[in-house]
């Protein structure tokens, strides 16, 4: 769109328009965008357009000048709601733009809205009682993940051509992955995460990742640069030097493909998604091992206690925004439809205070961490990739996760290792569903596994769009 703009092609303007079109077309179903800002993307596309007329050197135009996208509602972006679907916040509005926000604006973005998340970002269906529930592109009876769930139903079903996301346990993946498009969590440190609601506390700052959800595989490099690098503000925020995809060689690249953590099983059709990515990579010359790493069955115990150990703010405290919630009562309330949050989000303010969450020697886990990335970076080396699954199955039906809630795990586990992963979408199953697969790479080689998405993109077809399936 970049390209077609400079070239005279299109006008920001028409883009944008089309871009509203659909959305105002899908999102009576989907409930993806929850809050819009049309005339004034009109407004800056129209400003857009008179700057790409007179520019007389088309290197200092902006990379993204003109190009519409949509932001992640708990990120701030000037003049509208950051409420992270929680009620209590519901009158709250951003001031001014998230460091990652004003970056993309200040590339030429122009968003055209912001969309769902689930209660706080903590849960992986994207559902509050402030915006309700956001449906799936593919089958509005399933689920679109989280917590930038409404960012990947609105990518997925052509509302935007890329959008802003976050991840501290596959908030970005997941919603890629049941959404049919492609995520990138960045290396832990990368991208600061200044202006979102809730932010990470202490070490947690470096398992929080800030990222695009994009419709092509290509989009995901140039974004997650002008993401990149320190802000002054974020603390967990660090300079790294970034490599180019291009420069990555497939021939002779390592990958490793892992079928499961040892505590799920995954559906028989994800792992023969996951198999035809294996076989495209080694068609382009790629060393293929197929095993399991033990400590990935650990995943569980070594996210919550990690995350539990970092964050002092207490959950119950975020839901009362300031004041604990009493969590008996709102259990209470809940079970007669009174209760101004979600279940999901009661049950993590109950459950983070039990032992089992909590661990009086952080230190071992960091240990164990470290002991897992060394263990993945010896087996893959610098260039070389780990396909894991994105979950256990495609996207389940609205509630389900809640009969299986430790499936987020698969993703959840590259957020403590701060390990940079590509979700790459692989086709679609029987029923109309996304399939996906994972792909890791070592700390800051980001370019490695989004080179390894733009062969997957090549060989197997990457995003689907939902109309040529009988979807709206």
């Amino acid at each position: 769109m970049a390209r077609a703009l400079r070239a005279g092609e299109v006008s920001s303007l028409e883009l944008v328009e089309l871009h509203i079109a659909r959305i105002k077309a899908v999102n009576p179903v989907l409930n993806a965008v929850v809050a819009e800002r049309y005339e004034l993307a009109r407004q800056e596309a129209r400003a857009a357009d008179e700057a790409l007329a007179a520019a007389g050197d088309e290197e200092a135009l902006s990379p993204l000048l003109g190009v519409p996208c949509s932001i992640k509602e708990c990120f701030a972006l000037e003049g509208m709601p950051q409420a992270s679907g929680l009620v209590k916040r519901k009158d709250i509005r951003a001031t001014s733009d998230a460091t990652t926000v004003a970056r993309l604006r200040q590339a030429g973005a122009i968003p055209v809205g912001v969309t769902n998340t689930s209660e706080l970002c903590m849960w992986m269906e994207s559902a509050n009682r402030l915006y309700g529930r956001t449906s799936n592109p593919y089958d509005p009876t399933r689920i679109v993940g989280g917590s930038s769930g409404g960012e990947g139903a609105i990518v997925g079903a052509g509302g935007t051509p890329f959008g802003l996301g976050s991840d501290i346990g596959g908030s970005i993946r997941m919603p890629a992955f049941f959404n049919g498009v492609f995520g990138h969590k960045p290396s832990g440190g990368l991208v600061p995460g200044t202006g979102q609601y809730p932010m990470a506390e202490n070490e947690a700052r470096r398992f929080l990742s800030t990222g695009p959800i994009a419709r092509r595989a290509e989009d995901l490099m140039p974004i997650v640069r002008l993401l990149a690098g320190p802000d002054g503000i974020d603390t967990g925020a660090e300079e790294m030097e970034l490599g180019d995809p291009a420069t990555v060689s497939l021939d002779g690249m390592q990958v490793l493909s892992i079928d499961g953590n040892g505590l799920r099983n995954v559906s028989a059709d994800l792992l023969d998604a996951q198999s035809r990515a294996a076989s495209a990579l080694a068609a382009r010359g790629a060393v293929v091992t197929h095993d399991r790493i033990p400590a990935f069955k650990r995943s569980l115990d070594l996210w919550s206690k990690l995350m539990s150990a970092a964050e002092e703010t207490p959950f119950a405290s975020l839901l009362g925004q300031g004041d604990p919630i009493p969590i008996l009562w709102e259990h209470l309330k809940w079970f007669v439809g009174r209760s101004a949050h979600t279940l999901p989000a009661i049950g993590l303010a109950n459950i983070e205070r039990l032992p089992l969450v909590q661990d009086k020697n952080p230190g071992r886990l960091f240990d164990e961490v470290r002991a897992l990335r060394e263990e993945i970076a010896e087996r893959i080396g610098p260039d070389g990739v780990l396909l894991y699954p994105s979950y256990t199955r495609t996207a389940p039906r609205h509630g389900r996760p809640l009969l299986t809630p430790i499936d987020w795990v698969y993703t959840a586990i590259f957020n403590v290792l701060e390990l940079p992963v590509t979700q790459v979408p692989l086709g679609l199953d029987a029923a109309g569903l996304p399939l996906g697969v994972q792909v890791a790479g070592c700390h800051g080689r980001d370019h490695v596994t989004i080179a390894a998405a733009l062969a997957l993109e090549e060989a197997l077809g990457g995003w689907v769009p939902p109309w040529t399936v009988g979807c709206p």
